[in-house]
């Protein structure tokens, strides 16, 4: 990613770092059923009881900003108001969640199954736990996970739930809608539905922005959405998209909010689950359909190690100081709020230069395993090397790594000499490899697939 952020070598020691707790710890010593049906007591913003789908159906379709397109549209159109509102209500039918407590518990307990075979740990910052508690209490609260794996929103979920944090509503493509029974059940656990682009839609423009304004305003949920817009295939951030951006923060610019925290959150894995697709699509083999046979036939996953995951939770950014100095909120009082505004060139850049700053944010917390160095020398001797060669090399890269401030998760000190340490850090990666007696390394294959 051409991020606009300045890289610059910093001393470890100038960057805290969190400590991590290992959730599935916990999950292997008891019972998944009574974990799925504990007592869920979230901290709610303000104290405000979310309300129900049907309700904030109707806030967003009588809103004063809807309504008004709505007319535009229909003096532009020639259609009649009760047709161009009723066409919105069935966009907003098609988008809207029906978040349920009951599903969020099925997928408690379906998913600490499946996380407990799938991953040998899942570390979690409990500091950033505690900084999330405090800061959903004070002003709504967006969350930004970085985007490696589908698997990213269903954590998600899966730790506010075992925090007792709100649930999030979470912005999902259109491609989910076509797997017949898990679209509905991922409706269920907070995801509602968006076009991967609305073109010269306005009206659709105009629900999607009210919607999400609404659920952010009234504070019924943390809205979840990822700023890369798709995941990643090789594991490097991709340029950021404003559009969603834009949405939750013009709720301040207009003076209806007085802040907004934006939470972004690392999610660093030692092996990713679509790595056999990542690799075939990188090859020019076209994307597969998502559906719930493939879905399926995805399940012989459970039976492979994809070694450690991390999750952390960085600090909250304040959308108001963020905009300090930067954006005149006064050209938002020139109009009534319910009239739509283009975004100014100032707020294009304003969006632009934060939406760099979050994704630096996500990378820099981002937990590097001893793979990833060894795997970076390799690919530059694809002949193999000597295994001391390898050692001495991958022990000068750590020492680099840290420098630049990067989170490393490393066994004991002196162990990057040790004939053991290799094997314990390729065996999750490579299907075939040998490390011979005689000291020389050679890679066969790389074959995820």
């Amino acid at each position: 990613m051409a991020s606009r952020a300045l890289y610059s070598p910093r001393h470890p020691m100038l960057k805290k770092r969190d400590d991590f707790e290992d959730i599935l710890e916990e999950r292997r010593h008891s019972s998944d059923l009574r974990y799925a049906l504990r007592c869920y007591t979230p901290t709610l913003y303000r104290g405000l009881v979310p309300c129900k789908a049907s309700m904030l159906k109707s806030i967003v379709l009588q809103s004063d900003h809807l309504q008004y397109v709505i007319k535009q549209v229909s003096s532009e159109s020639g259609d009649s108001t009760e047709g161009v509102s009723e066409e919105a209500s069935l966009i907003l039918d098609e988008m809207a969640h029906r978040l349920q407590l009951s599903t969020i518990r099925f997928f408690a307990f379906t998913l600490s199954k499946a996380f407990k075979r799938l991953f040998r740990s899942v570390c979690v910052n409990e500091e950033g736990i505690q900084r999330l508690q405090q800061a959903v209490q004070d002003h709504p609260v967006v969350l930004l996970p970085s985007h490696r794996s589908y698997m990213d929103f269903l954590m998600m979920s899966y730790l506010l739930y075992t925090y007792d944090l709100p649930l999030p509503v979470i912005a999902a493509g259109m491609d989910f809608m076509s797997m017949k029974f898990v679209g509905e059940m991922l409706r269920m656990s907070g995801a509602f539905f968006i076009r991967r682009s609305f073109g010269g839609d306005k009206l659709y423009w105009a629900v999607f922005s009210e919607y999400v304004k609404t659920m952010l305003r009234n504070g019924y949920a943390p809205i979840e959405f990822f700023l890369e817009g798709t995941r990643s295939r090789t594991c490097k951030s991709l340029t950021p998209k404003t559009g969603l951006l834009n949405i939750v923060m013009e709720p301040f610019f207009k003076g209806e909010l007085f802040d907004v925290n934006l939470v972004p959150v690392s999610i660093s894995y030692e092996r990713i689950l679509e790595e056999s697709l990542y690799a075939r699509e990188l090859l020019g083999i076209p994307k597969p359909k998502e559906s719930t046979s493939g879905l399926l036939k995805a399940r012989r996953v459970l039976s492979e190690d994809y070694g450690s995951m991390y999750v952390y939770f960085g600090h909250p950014v304040s959308v108001r100081s963020l905009a300090e100095g930067k954006i005149n909120r006064s050209q938002y009082n020139l109009l009534p709020r319910y009239i739509p505004q283009k975004p100014s060139a100032d707020t294009h850049e304003f969006l632009s230069d934060a939406a760099f700053r979050l994704v630096r944010i996500q990378e820099e917390n981002m937990v590097l395993k001893p793979w990833v160095l060894i795997a970076t020398l390799l690919l530059q001797n694809p002949d193999g090397l000597d295994l001391s060669s390898l050692a001495e090399q991958t022990d000068w890269l750590r020492h680099l790594a840290l420098a630049f401030g990067a989170f490393l998760d490393w066994p004991g000190e002196g162990s990057f000499n040790n004939h053991d340490f290799f094997q314990e850090s390729l065996k999750i990666k490579v299907r075939k490899q040998h490390l011979l007696n005689c000291k020389c390394f050679v890679l066969y294959a790389f074959i995820p697939f």
